[in-house]
């Protein structure tokens, strides 16, 4: 009989769950990489947005780091699981937005918050 500990993974089951968690982490963080550094280039229709929302440019420099620095944080597995939590934190305040400033469709803010929501999950279930 094998003895393993109870929340020991198969390892097929363990290379499964790292692929998904890899294929996740490298979506996300083309999609956090390209935002973020089009908020810190100044993009017009990043520029746009967050006059709309009226705090200031100096918001969409810090949401452009946080977002560029978490992006890179997802694709380092020891920091991968903060990134995440850090992410979903960032995509909570553009959802906000969404709805009660910018209006139109929170869908990919919605989106995007899933999915890191989703890889914190998977991370911190992966330590176990």
């Amino acid at each position: 009989m094998d003895q393993t500990s109870s929340n020991a993974l198969p390892a097929a089951t363990a290379k499964g769950l790292a692929i998904t968690i890899w294929t996740l982490s490298g979506v996300a963080a083309l999609a956090f990489l390209a935002a973020g550094l089009s908020k810190l280039a100044g993009a017009a229709a990043m520029v746009a947005v967050f006059e709309a929302v009226g705090v200031g440019q100096w918001f969409r420099y810090l949401t452009g780091v946080l977002e560029v620095a978490g992006g890179i944080g997802l694709l380092i597995p020891r920091y991968s699981f903060y990134a995440a939590v850090l992410l979903a934190a960032v995509m909570v305040g553009a959802v906000a937005a969404h709805l009660t400033v910018l209006g139109g469709s929170p869908a990919a803010p919605l989106f995007l918050l899933a999915l890191t929501a989703t890889i914190a999950y998977l991370r911190s279930r992966q330590a176990l």
